[in-house]
């Protein structure tokens, strides 16, 4: 849980940036980043904690076992589900409540059971633990986004 906490906190310290952008890199700002990144991590956590361990059932997935053995999240190759698009205005309020909702909800899954899952739309049903490198890949994705922002932004 520490290097999920970890980029958790990295991403807490982009909120400065979050009006930045730069269309040649993303067309989503720095804080659109942030807050998509919040909404995927509670979604991903609510669903393992309301899953039904007994109802998981591993299968062979070619699409997570590469992307898991490369380690990336290749850019610009998949649009985000409307469950975790940032709706509306960015809210430093909203944000800074979504931070300690994220950073208590990983504290959580050290004590959830090891077949609590959720259901990626590409991967499948991830128990726990790839669920947790999921979660990894997927921040660092978009900390890797804000920071070509930031590097080459235009603002």
């Amino acid at each position: 849980m520490k290097k999920l906490s970890g980029l958790v906190k990295q991403l807490e310290e982009q909120i400065p940036n979050a009006a930045k952008i730069n269309p040649a890199i993303s067309q989503a700002s720095v804080g659109w980043h942030i807050e998509h990144s919040l909404l995927v991590l509670n979604a991903v956590m609510n669903a393992l904690k309301k899953s039904d361990a007994a109802k998981y059932k591993w299968k062979f997935n070619l699409m997570r076992t590469f992307i898991y053995t490369i380690g990336k999240i290749p850019a610009g190759k998949v649009k985000a589900p409307a469950a975790v698009q940032p709706k509306g205005e960015f809210n430093i309020e909203k944000i800074q409540a979504d931070f300690i909702t994220v950073q208590q909800n990983v504290n959580a899954l050290k004590d959830l059971p090891a077949n609590h899952f959720f259901t990626h739309p590409f991967f499948g049903d991830l128990n726990v633990k790839p669920a947790i490198t999921f979660l990894k890949l997927h921040t660092r994705h978009h900390l890797k986004i804000i920071q070509r922002i930031i590097k080459q932004g235009l603002q």
